[in-house]
């Protein structure tokens, strides 16, 4: 009779381990949780955001607010991608004006297609990139991010990216302000006025 309460005892302590995990990996929860978080900040707006960055660091949105931010999709083997260099000049010359966000993304010709250390290692490399680089994301299509799907919502004519380099001004209290094609560079009169206001 013991033994078997022994054993009954062992298998409930068992069952509410399972249960309290629920089968998975505390990766997954974290990821879950993660995508759950995202997806309720589409309906609350851009600062309710929280995404991790390249170095895997979580960027909560909420610090951005009171600040303007240009949010761009980054590739390493494009035409644009000489952009970093003025990407980070704009960084150094006005970040206290505006904070860059570089979202790594692979779906303009295959154009990123490193990891994320290898992309960390390129910007380094080869334009000193300091200003914040986000973790490698989808920018369109049926895996597009939670965030780009709420940029594209938000923006003024509900643009989405169309290339490597697409630009979102965010203004200081999260609203989208102005999207700009690749074409535009980051150093351009366009962007410094708008950021300038």
């Amino acid at each position: 009779m013991k033994r078997s309460t022994q054993l009954l005892t062992v298998a409930m302590v068992l069952g509410v381990s399972v249960a309290c995990t629920g089968g998975s990996s505390n990766a997954n929860q974290t990821n879950d949780m993660a995508t759950e978080t995202n997806q309720t900040a589409q309906t609350n707006g851009f600062h309710s955001f929280k995404i991790e960055s390249l170095d895997g660091k979580e960027i909560d949105f909420s610090k951005f607010k009171g600040k303007k931010v240009l949010v761009v999709n980054t590739a390493s083997e494009c035409g644009y991608t000489p952009q970093y260099a003025d990407l980070q000049k704009l960084h150094e010359t006005h970040g206290d004006k505006v904070v860059i966000l570089g979202f790594p993304a692979n779906n303009f010709g295959g154009q990123e297609p490193g990891s994320e250390e290898e992309i960390a290692a390129f910007c380094q490399k080869n334009y000193g990139v300091t200003f914040q680089m986000m973790e490698k994301v989808s920018v369109k299509g049926d895996d597009q991010h939670p965030l780009y799907q709420w940029l594209a919502k938000n923006s003024p004519n509900n643009d989405e990216p169309s290339w490597n380099f697409s630009k979102y001004l965010i203004d200081e209290n999260g609203k989208v302000v102005a999207f700009y094609p690749s074409k535009v560079k980051p150093m351009g009169e366009e962007i410094l006025a708008a950021i300038q206001k």
